[in-house]
């Protein structure tokens, strides 16, 4: 049997991103996003709406950057989602946030969050919310690197938001072969 519950965004995993941009002074400022994910191979949507800071930065500088939230930093990432920077203009400090500037669009890497993207201003709708950036280039911090040479999940302790309960879970246990266990069924 199954219970119903109406029309919810509830989707697992929900990653929890962090978007940044500059100001129009070239301050940055970050706000915490549950609500995306990949919309192309070289693209990932957003659904933020207009009257966030973040928002009217991107607008101003067609850049931004998503970082990835992790458990290490998860007080500073719900930070950024629970302040606003259109009422504290100095809450990516407070968040213990630094920057460095990314070398291929005019927005901000969170040093702190190890696992970046940085992208390119496609697209926004203030009636749906819908940002769409074009992904020019993802950086790592080295220290979730494994031996390969690649991105680790389990180094780099992404979160995800669980929106049924409210709470933050991490990620990271390997269960399966992505395209190839399922070919024992073939």
């Amino acid at each position: 049997m199954r219970k119903n519950f109406g029309s919810k965004p509830w989707c697992y995993p929900q990653p929890v991103f962090i978007l940044a941009a500059y100001d129009e002074n070239g301050v940055p400022n970050a706000m915490n996003v549950a609500w995306g994910g990949i919309h192309y191979d070289d693209q990932i949507a957003m659904c933020i709406s207009a009257n966030h800071k973040t928002t009217a930065n991107i607008l101003a500088t067609k850049a931004f950057t998503v970082s990835m939230a992790d458990a290490s930093h998860l007080v500073a990432c719900d930070y950024v989602g629970v302040a606003s920077g259109n009422k504290i203009p100095d809450k990516f400090e407070k968040a213990g946030f630094t920057a460095t500037k990314s070398e291929f669009v005019n927005a901000p890497i969170i040093n702190e969050l190890a696992m970046c993207l940085e992208c390119k201003l496609i697209s926004y709708d203030p009636e749906s919310c819908n940002l769409i950036g074009e992904i020019v280039n993802v950086s790592a911090d080295e220290r979730v690197l494994d031996d390969n040479g690649k991105i680790s999940v389990q180094l780099l302790s992404p979160i995800t938001f669980d929106p049924v309960h409210n709470v933050y879970h991490v990620l990271g246990e390997k269960v399966g072969n992505a395209f190839k266990d399922g070919l024992a069924l073939k």
